[in-house]
């Protein structure tokens, strides 16, 4: 969690069958499901330094698709934590991004490119050559041709100006939208037609997206890079989101209105057309050793300023606080807040806001933003030594308990809900109350946050042995495997370059 916003704080109304759809049923959470990746620094012209660097606003302004690019910017940086500053990565990327700027379908187009404090793994692009990549993304890559692969498809982006033609359908599609609704309110023929708008407007963005990739794929084999590595980080991708689904089975298939098409496609599409320029394995630069040197050290997971996930501890160093949730919870630490889920659709949002007013915390609770809240169970309480206030609220399908905390001049909440008659909120909302105090100075000097190291294979160790030296996970094998590509039946060599994620 990483500020302090007033949100509506309302309580939802449906339930979900399984912990992810009860996540966002509950805790209204949202993923973000377009291309989308982070890096940010002046662009200059050529691959090495210059003495006079070309300024990118300065080459940009009179263009008038780098004007929306810019409007957007500070909205994409803000929502994705900021900023990730290290130098050595940033000019890693810039070298990437030089490579591939000479092969692009519009060599003068300049680039802006910004590494983004996310963990998510993410890169998009905003018209007029705005690109975003994720430090995430570049932690989960393996070699120079990997993160070429992603950035050519987003330079793809903006040099075939789908985001202008994105943007010209979305208004057209908004007006019709709203014709629609107007003349034909909430007749079945007005429905069909939103319908069937949303279809082509979500086709035209898979159409872009393979474009993109064709295109992408192209720049990569040209510069001289891997031609392959768009079709390995696809997979890595694949990989990445199964490791961290609450139903790794579910089927993705359903979701026919993702702006992407499905993985398996777009991983065929790639190798096909990677063929182009040789066999696999036998053409092109991956780029590893110099790519590893520039993401060791890179933060991994969340930020300082978001507080950390240990097991089933969050804490939070800035703000001096922490709590545990129950053994078998799953946290997922949010910018907007802490979330996490449990057995049997139990499902718990933790956040903070400003207290301005400093008016009493029972009185808080029933100032309007908890909707079915039962104000008979409203009661003062204390929580190690804390001023603190409980209650109980019933919606729909759902039971809730709220607890507020003060500390100073911020109210801490807890919302823990359950399926209505589930003899577990008790028991859960006590123990997470409970375990809520303020950290030790000890406690906060040593908390570190995770980063990416990259070491050399020793003699005797193995798979196991490097794994076992991972911190912030209880999957430690899987989540080596993970962020180093390699399979079940893989192995290891002394001096072979892996990643680990510690202090």
């Amino acid at each position: 969690m990483v500020r302090h916003t007033v949100i509506d704080g309302r309580i939802p109304t449906r339930r979900g069958g399984k912990n992810a759809r009860l996540m966002v049923a509950f805790l209204a959470t949202a993923l973000l499901s377009a291309c989308q990746s982070v890096i940010e620094q002046t662009y200059e012209p050529t691959v090495s330094p210059s003495s006079n660097p070309q300024i990118v606003e300065e080459v940009q302004k009179n263009d008038p698709r780098a004007q929306l690019g810019a409007r957007e910017h500070p909205r994409i940086v803000a929502s994705y934590g900021g900023e990730y500053k290290d130098a050595k990565t940033e000019r890693l990327v810039a070298r990437i991004t030089g490579a591939l700027t000479a092969v692009s379908e519009n060599p003068q187009q300049s680039y802006r490119i910004t590494i983004l404090n996310s963990p998510a793994i993410n890169a998009f692009a905003l018209p007029g050559g705005y690109l975003y990549v994720t430090r995430g993304l570049l932690a989960l890559a393996n070699d120079a041709s990997e993160v070429a692969a992603v950035l050519s498809h987003e330079m793809a982006h903006v040099t075939a100006n789908h985001g202008i033609e994105r943007q010209q359908r979305e208004e057209a599609e908004v007006i019709a939208s709203r014709v629609v609704s107007e003349v034909l309110s909430s007749n079945l023929a007005g429905k069909q037609a939103l319908a069937r708008g949303k279809l082509r407007l979500a086709a035209f963005s898979r159409n872009q997206e393979l474009q993109a990739d064709v295109i992408g794929v192209r720049m990569l084999g040209e510069a001289g890079y891997d031609p392959y590595a768009a079709a390995r980080f696809l997979d890595s991708m694949a990989a990445y989101a199964r490791f961290t689904a609450v139903d790794p089975e579910a089927d993705q298939s359903l979701d026919f209105l993702s702006s992407h098409p499905n993985a398996p496609q777009r991983v065929e599409l790639a190798r096909r057309h990677a063929r182009a320029f040789g066999v696999e394995s036998s053409i092109g630069d991956r780029g590893r050793d110099y790519y590893l040197a520039g993401i060791d050290g890179i933060l991994y997971g969340d930020s300082p300023q978001e507080g950390y996930v240990r097991g089933q501890t969050f804490l939070h160093g800035q703000l001096g606080i922490r709590f545990d949730v129950p053994v078998g919870f799953q946290i997922d630490n949010k910018a907007e807040a802490v979330l996490a889920t449990g057995p049997g659709d139990i499902a718990i949002r933790f956040d903070g806001v400003a207290d301005t007013a400093q008016r009493s915390l029972t009185d808080y609770i029933a100032s309007g933003w908890v909707t079915g809240l039962q104000p008979d169970t409203i009661h003062p309480i204390s929580v190690n030594g804390l001023e603190a206030a409980t209650a109980r609220a019933s919606a729909d399908r759902w039971d809730f308990d709220v607890t507020v905390i003060r500390i100073d001049n911020r109210i801490y909440r807890f919302l823990t809900a359950v399926p209505k008659g589930s003899n577990a909120l008790e028991s859960t909302a006590s123990q997470l109350r409970g375990s809520f105090r303020r950290m030790t100075q000890g406690e906060v000097q040593s908390l570190k946050p995770l980063r990416i190291r990259v070491v050399t294979v020793r003699s005797g160790d193995t798979m196991a042995t490097l794994a076992a030296r991972m911190m912030g996970t209880d999957r430690k094998l899987d989540l080596f495997r993970l962020i180093n590509a390699m399979q079940i039946t893989s192995t290891v060599k002394p001096g072979d370059k892996v990643k680990i994620i510690s202090e």
